[in-house]
């Protein structure tokens, strides 16, 4: 399962802020499974919990954080612990970010956004209005606008891959999509749980992706749609 293996999709793990999350992880599903256990052990070893950071008014930030210094969090966000966040990450005003979520150096986080126990590498960047669930972002990764990363199946049932025509039980019942580096998905573009999109990836705006989608693509959306006359009603 090679086109499923973290390798494939980061080429540059070593260089991220909070690398350890990755020790001893062959494939994202390992390393969503121990996304809390990791930031319970990080946490312990902090002193303090802002490091020179720059806190707008109206926050809510709450249980167990680290944020680094240069970080700016605008006014009215919410932080639920356990949460790391790196040095000069930008959460825009709105935004809400939950326990299990880790922010690499120089990432943002858009207006209204909502982040939830995903990992966003170093100088990824999630537009407004978007969520983004259960979910690894690369390097460079651009989230667009009114993105939706859907990170449950509608049946509440674990997810499944599909490789050489055979299924694999992830053992997980909340994943959303792994995105390699430098990827984007443009805006109200969505993926359904269990997506792979491989580095320098390109998801064109309102386009749906699902499954593996391999690295050096660009997904353009079939866009159809049929015209009737339509009669004259006045609008009360």
């Amino acid at each position: 399962m090679e086109e499923f293996e973290l390798k494939y999709y980061f080429k540059e793990m070593d260089n991220f802020t909070f690398k350890e999350v990755f020790n001893g992880c062959i494939y994202p599903w390992e390393v969503l499974k121990n996304i809390k256990a990791y930031l319970n052990e990080e946490l312990v070893e902090k002193d303090i919990k802002i490091n020179k950071a720059e806190v707008g008014e109206f926050c809510s930030i709450t249980g167990n954080y680290f944020i680094d210094e240069g970080t700016k969090i605008h006014a009215n966000v919410t932080i639920q612990g356990p949460v790391l966040i790196g040095k000069n990450v930008e959460i825009q005003s709105g935004a809400l970010i939950r326990p299990g979520s880790i922010i690499g150096d120089n990432a943002v986080v858009g207006h209204c956004s909502e982040v939830k126990n995903s990992i966003l590498q170093n100088k990824a960047k999630v537009a407004s209005l978007a969520f983004v669930g259960d979910t690894i972002l690369g390097k460079s990764t651009r989230i667009g606008s009114g993105v939706i990363l859907a990170n449950r199946r509608f049946d509440q049932k674990n997810i499944e891959i599909k490789t050489n025509g055979e299924k694999y039980n992830t053992g997980i019942d909340f994943f959303g999509s792994i995105i390699g580096d430098s990827s984007r998905m443009g805006a109200n573009s969505t993926s359904v749980p269990g997506t792979f999109i491989g580095p320098y990836t390109w998801i064109l705006p309102t386009v749906q992706v699902r499954g593996f989608i391999p690295a050096e693509k660009r997904i353009y959306p079939l866009a159809t749609y049929r015209i009737e006359n339509n009669p004259k009603v006045e609008l009360k």
